[in-house]
């Protein structure tokens, strides 16, 4: 048995966005990477996401929107996960998020948002960062 064990990642789509195309790669990418992953499907609620999160002892929640309502779903996650006791949850997000959202996001406690475009490479490194280094299993990304 591994002693320790790799980091366990939600990737959920919240709101009726029904764009799922990106957020499957990433899943895909972290799994490859060495990640546990659980992938929620789209058109979930804040609730649903949450409720796995906590059911799943997930380290961090990856939220994926296209469809312009990521201010207040998002918010919504975050204060659900306060309310849960579960803030040390690390968050993170991706999709078209305009610029000028991406400080409101993080001071909702998004630790990192990726927007269309960011290098693969970029978002495995991060992760690493935020989650204490490269998964259990040695994949990762590379420095």
């Amino acid at each position: 048995m591994n002693a320790s064990k790799p980091k366990r990642i939600l990737i959920g789509k919240v709101g009726l966005d029904g764009h799922d195309r990106g957020a499957k790669f990433i899943v895909r990418a972290l799994r490859n990477a060495g990640y546990e992953v659980i992938y929620t499907g789209i058109r979930r609620t804040p609730e649903q996401i949450v409720r796995t999160a906590v059911d799943e002892d997930v380290d961090a929640i990856g939220l994926s929107l296209l469809s312009g309502a990521h201010n207040e779903l998002f918010a919504r996650v975050a204060e659900l996960l306060k309310e849960e006791n579960a803030a040390t949850i690390v968050l993170f997000a991706g999709g078209i998020i305009p610029e000028q959202d991406i400080p409101h996001l993080k001071s909702l406690g998004f630790r990192r948002v990726f927007t269309p475009g960011t290098p693969l490479s970029e978002i495995l490194s991060a992760l690493a960062a935020e989650l204490g280094g490269r998964p259990a299993t040695g994949g990762g990304a590379n420095s």
